[in-house]
């Protein structure tokens, strides 16, 4: 059972649920919000002296090598001399060399080349993935960890940990701050233990599915207390706390317990464990009450880890849940006519599945495998279209496996054992056929993130589940089954850390920069554009408007292969939009051809003749425009933009094709907003529907003047037939968040304080 608290709620002595409205006058609601595990953590962390406006910073960070070269490149050129706290960059993303020649190592020399000359840590391909090896390592009780990856959660550990984009990361490698209103905390109390055969990700997925379409721990903290919480072993919370960020909150924490500590013990770092509890008296702003031995073992049905189904319920009703989950799929397909059906894969009433996926920082760990191992001992996955792959997390997990006999079990019953990768969650491993089902315990089921091209008639999809019940599809020759099925007294045997891979292979500069040392370049490898300073007015074309409930990361700028260009801002760029709207790039160069002939002192309307008209209706209204100081340039228009990835890339390619401005009725993750001001780009939102549509034009006068009031009424003016005032707004922004906006982006307002 999954609960909500939709008010103030109130935790005595960590097991007492006290709904605010029926507290007791002695209870200080203000001063039981400092009782909180979040609360002390930040209050650690934070450099001013206002509780409710948070400067922080980081013990740590960590990134792959997606981000890691723009983010170094944009700390470059704005002045980085050296990583002031240790930065750990992982190669985790690193099967990309068949798309784009030799930029996946060229990527890699670059990262041990920063690492070198700047004083990283640099985590060689194979050797783990980016998550596991800060668990590991670097994770530890009352830090806090900042990473260019969403999905930056050891909270189970004890660390608050954020997922953001380079922008946030380059300000902590310049020793500013992370900026941010003081969040709400969301109580999520755990009572119960979990049946034999439901894992982490069954847990994960029914907190998920009750959270996420609410936005009820929207850009808050949630907080693990209550007696459940041992009732768990570390590792296993890990696989709870990694999923985490697909609720859209903005970090979380866990109380920590003697298994907490002799997980760090193990890990030969037993001096980083402290008791973390809630004080006696502590106040949450919501509490998910989740009785964990109620949850069963679970799906998420393409194509969002929020539509969550119990398996059994699935197996129950297949034609008609199926049914709509397919329509889902189709819905979000750029093409209609692509041949899929999720219902033709039921045969004799039971669903039979093609694929099935281990892997990453949610699936690969070590209970995860041993439990897969331990159903498919003896058992076969046969010679059918079936298959399955196991991607252990980190090399001494691996290591651990092997001395454990688990490996030899998984092979033995036909699973393929891989190495330490991201591709099964990113697009760029185990891409399945055309028309496939895959089951995976990964993080994320967005449409294609699995690998495929809907544009070029290829479509399949991907179902979340925990390790156990794909273990148990596994046994069954790809009939979709509960772990429920194959659930015994087993006990998962202790772990034996060994880091000798390790020892062998990372290497450790942290202290120990060498300025003289050299970036390692190869050919796709380039400097971010010059981007030009906000002007006084602006006036933006309509290139692209979705109107889809959300709108992820993934359809902003598509993963997988696309990343083959992950250095090349201008060559990502290309494919910005490419899988929702493929003709947003074109419009949007068009665009910046015009600002471009702005910037150099020539005429705009011999540019666009089509601004002749605009700028006479505009006149009409406002007397003679000055158009030399009248910006131009793309927007974009979605409801609910940036749910997903951390990946700055999501705003840096709209900006590089000439993008100055959102529009939206809100942004889905804190996340998202934050790359769109640090590439330059102004938040806009709007609280009615959109009267515009692609290729108008809308008219912002003195927009640096609005930036200085309220923000919240902005006048704008939609250059149609008519011309039509809309009312504009801006969240709240910090003075630097504002500051680098005018500027341009990050890079510029960094440059502008040498």
């Amino acid at each position: 059972m999954v609960k909500l608290y939709d008010e103030g709620v109130f935790l005595v002595n960590g097991n007492n649920i006290v709904p605010e409205s029926e507290a007791t006058p002695d209870m200080n609601k203000d001063e039981a919000k400092k009782g909180t595990i979040a609360y002390s953590i930040l209050k650690a962390h934070n450099t001013s002296d206002d509780m409710d406006k948070l400067k922080i910073k980081f013990d740590a960070m960590t990134s792959h090598d997606i981000t890691f070269v723009g983010i170094i490149q944009t700390a470059k050129a704005s002045g980085l001399e050296k990583f002031p706290i240790p930065y750990v960059l992982t190669n985790c993303h690193n099967s990309l060399c068949a798309v784009g020649g030799t930029i996946n190592e060229d990527d890699h020399v670059f990262g041990l080349s920063a690492a070198k000359k700047y004083g990283g840590i640099f985590v060689p391909p194979h050797v783990a993935v980016i998550h596991q090896y800060m668990r590991e390592t670097m994770a530890g009780c009352g830090k806090m960890i900042l990473g260019s990856d969403s999905h930056t959660r050891y909270g189970a550990l004890g660390t608050m940990a954020i997922g953001e984009g380079g922008g946030e990361l380059v300000k902590q490698l310049l020793c500013d701050t992370y900026d941010v209103a003081y969040p709400g905390v969301i109580g999520i109390y755990l009572t119960g233990k979990p049946n034999p055969g439901v894992g982490p990700q069954d847990i994960a997925l029914a907190i998920i599915g009750e959270v996420f379409g609410n936005g009820f721990v929207k850009n808050k903290v949630m907080e693990f207390v209550g007696p459940g919480v041992s009732s768990m072993t570390t590792d296993y919370r890990n696989g709870v706390d990694v999923m985490t960020t697909e609720t859209t909150c903005l970090s979380s924490i866990w109380r920590t317990d003697e298994d907490t500590k002799h997980f760090l013990t193990v890990h030969g770092r037993a001096g980083e464990y402290k008791e973390l509890n809630p004080a006696d008296c502590a106040f949450y702003d919501g509490m998910v009450y989740v009785d964990l031995s109620t949850v069963k073992p679970m799906i998420a049905l393409p194509c969002h880890p929020s539509n969550t189904f119990e398996i059994d319920e699935l197996n129950a009703n297949l034609p008609d849940i199926l049914h709509e989950a397919e329509e889902n799929v189709r819905a979000l397909a750029e093409k209609k006519d692509i041949p899929f059906s999720l219902t033709d894969k039921v045969k004799d009433g039971k669903l039979h599945v093609q694929q099935g996926i281990i892997a990453g920082c949610a699936g690969g760990n070590y209970t995860n495998v041993m439990e897969a191992a331990h159903i498919l001992k003896n058992a076969k996955t046969g010679n059918g279209e079936f298959s399955l792959s196991v991607y252990p997390s980190s090399m001494p997990v691996y290591l651990d496996l092997v001395k454990k006999g688990a490996i030899s079990e998984l092979m033995a019953a036909g699973a393929v054992l891989k190495t330490a990768f991201c591709g099964p969650c990113f697009g760029a491993g185990d891409t399945p056929a055309n028309d496939a089902l895959s089951i995976r315990h990964t993080t994320r089921n967005f449409p294609n993130r699995e690998g495929s091209k809907p544009g070029v008639g290829q479509l399949s999809a991907v179902a979340l589940m925990d390790a156990r019940s794909i273990a148990a599809t596994a046994a069954n020759g790809g009939v979709l089954t509960s772990a429920e099925k194959y659930a015994d007294d087993y006990t998962v045997p202790e772990y034996e850390y060994d880091d000798s891979t390790y020892q062998s292979r990372i290497y450790n500069g942290f202290g120990a920069a060498d300025e003289k040392a050299d970036l390692v370049y190869g050919p796709n490898i380039k400097d971010w554009p010059q981007m030009s300073p906000l002007e006084d007015n602006i006036l933006l074309k309509v290139c692209s408007k979705i109107m889809d409930p959300v709108t992820t990361t993934d359809e902003l700028i598509p993963s997988g292969e696309t990343s083959s260009y992950r250095s090349n801002p201008l060559g990502l760029a290309e494919f910005a939009l490419s899988r929702r709207d493929p003709e947003y790039v074109a419009r949007s160069k068009e665009v910046d051809k015009i600002e471009k002939a702005r910037i150099a002192g020539k005429s705009v309307t011999e540019e666009e003749p089509q601004l002749e008209a605009v700028y006479a209706k505009l006149s009409e209204k406002f007397g003679n425009i000055d158009i030399q100081k009248t910006e131009v340039g793309s927007m974009i228009y979605c409801v609910k933009p940036g749910d997903g990835s951390a990946r700055e890339q999501a705003a840096s390619c709209q900006r590089v094709l000439g993008g100055l401005a959102n529009i939206c009725s809100e942004y889905a993750t804190k996340r998202y907003r934050s790359n769109v001001m640090n590439w330059g780009m102004i938040p806009f939102q709007m609280k009615q529907e959109p009267q515009f549509e692609v290729g108008d034009y809308i008219y912002i006068p003195d927009i640096k003047a609005a930036l200085d009031g309220d923000m919240q009424d902005i006048k704008a003016y939609v250059v149609a037939d008519e011309i039509k005032e809309i009312s504009l707004y801006i969240a709240p922004m910090t003075e630097d968040e504002k500051k680098i906006v005018r500027a341009g982006c990050l890079i510029n307002y960094n440059r502008s304080r040498r």
